[in-house]
């Protein structure tokens, strides 16, 4: 038992009255607080080197971010309060007034929100198994989360315009130190992924943070473009969103990707409701679309190797109700074998070779991916499908596969209307 603690710095999370409630075994070197390790007498024995030399700046602040997060109470009082959760409609018409005051009063409700949902993140990563958690890579999105918390914490309490010109700099700050969240997470479990042993536990896990992640930013996204003059938008509620138009937009991006994999690409023909407009949020559908498109794209791409340049088309059918809009995609990719179609909706689970479009390696892909607000490879990871279940299931709505083996395969997209007949989902 001794040995399993050696090299360990161990941390007293203080509980009510001023008693420590537990400790965290913590390796020295991950909580960023450098050791040396002395024998004496067939003992081992570590002793912190923070005095020494070379002791690096950024080991000094990631010392200081654990450090306080393992002190600091006030992210366990924030993790036990409940979000307050908007709906699309509430956001879509209090996202206007004539005096301008309705930006102090969204600044507000982040002001005491955001601190709240980055609690319960903070919470679930300290609930990760013991292994799982000291992965660098989780371990370094745990920090982040810590310190956004901090930061938010610590700004003074938004009254007026001034204050919230200085907010609102500091939210999107946090959007950009978060951009790449979801990647780091699906490299970090990838690395850590012979130490999973319960699956159920790392879906519910990653469902949560990264649906979580997705309402974080459309809340503060939607604050930073309350300030935009745009005529079909409110914030990031467009009032007459084209199903069709969007679809459009990422069958172009689909398509010039799958060019550039395999000089080719398949055709794409969109029916049923094509001239149906409402309003509805874009950016969850920014991030579905282009992965449902791209698995579709592949698999027709793949099936047919052997004729590249005479593949079959990928059909998109709209179907818009009072309820809420489906969108179907159908490709003749060949389907997906009995084996493992149970599998494809897992996180991590993937029929594709080590990925070649990872935006930091392949410029080009990096170039494509600049223009618009998804992040990741297009394969590889095996992340595409179980975030794009999670994020329909967080909108009220369903992502489902019927696969034709041999044939090809259709996915359906449906999604709860903002405006609709039923109760809305809240964000």
């Amino acid at each position: 038992m001794a040995s399993a603690w050696r090299g360990r710095a161990v941390v007293f999370v203080w509980g009510a009255g001023g008693r420590p409630s537990a400790l965290s075994p913590f390796p020295a070197r991950v909580l960023g607080f450098p050791a040396t390790r002395l024998s004496a007498g067939g003992s081992t024995r570590w002793r912190s080197t923070s005095s020494m030399t070379g002791y690096s700046e950024l080991n000094r602040e990631r010392s200081k971010t654990i450090s306080s997060f393992y002190n600091q109470s006030a992210i366990d009082a924030a993790a036990e309060k409940a979000s307050v959760r908007l709906t699309p409609t509430t956001m879509l018409y209090s996202g206007k007034s004539p005096d301008g005051s309705h930006i102090l009063k969204s600044a507000k409700y982040l002001y005491k929100e955001l601190p709240v949902r980055i609690a319960h993140r903070i919470k679930g990563f300290r609930r990760l198994p013991f292994i799982i958690g000291c992965n660098p890579t989780i371990l370094q999105v745990h920090e982040l989360y810590i310190r956004a918390f901090q930061m938010l914490s610590d700004f003074p309490l938004v009254t007026n315009g001034k204050t919230e010109t200085r907010y609102r700099k500091l939210v999107q700050q946090l959007l950009d130190d978060h951009k790449d969240v979801v990647t780091m997470l699906a490299e970090g479990f990838k690395e850590c992924r012979k130490h999973i042993q319960d699956e159920s536990l790392i879906r519910s896990f990653l469902d949560n943070t990264l649906t979580s992640r997705l309402g974080i930013r459309m809340l503060a996204t939607h604050h930073l473009t309350l300030y935009e003059d745009n005529p079909d938008f409110v914030g990031i509620i467009c009032t007459r969103l084209s199903p069709k138009r969007i679809i459009e937009k990422w069958v172009d991006f689909a398509r010039r990707l799958c060019e550039h994999q395999y000089g080719n690409s398949p055709r794409v023909r969109i029916n049923g409701h094509v001239a149906a407009r409402f309003p509805y949020l874009p950016m969850p559908l920014d991030y579905i679309l282009p992965e449902l498109l791209k698995n579709a794209m592949r698999a027709t791409m793949e099936s047919h190797l052997d004729t590249p340049y005479n593949v079959p088309d990928i059909v998109i059918t709209i179907a818009n109700n009072d309820i809420d809009f489906v969108i179907r995609i159908s490709d003749r990719g060949g389907g997906i074998p009995h084996n493992i179609i149970g599998n494809v909706m897992n996180y991590h689970f993937t029929t594709a070779e080590e990925s070649s479009q990872d935006s930091r390696t392949n410029p080009f892909y990096g170039h494509l991916l600049s223009s618009g607000p998804q992040s990741g490879p297009m394969h590889g990871f095996g992340f595409g499908l179980p975030t794009s279940r999670a994020y329909a299931e967080y909108l009220g709505g369903s992502l489902s596969i019927q696969s034709l083996q041999g044939i090809g395969t259709d996915v359906y997209l449906r999604l709860k209307h903002i405006d609709g007949r039923e109760e809305s989902f809240r964000i």
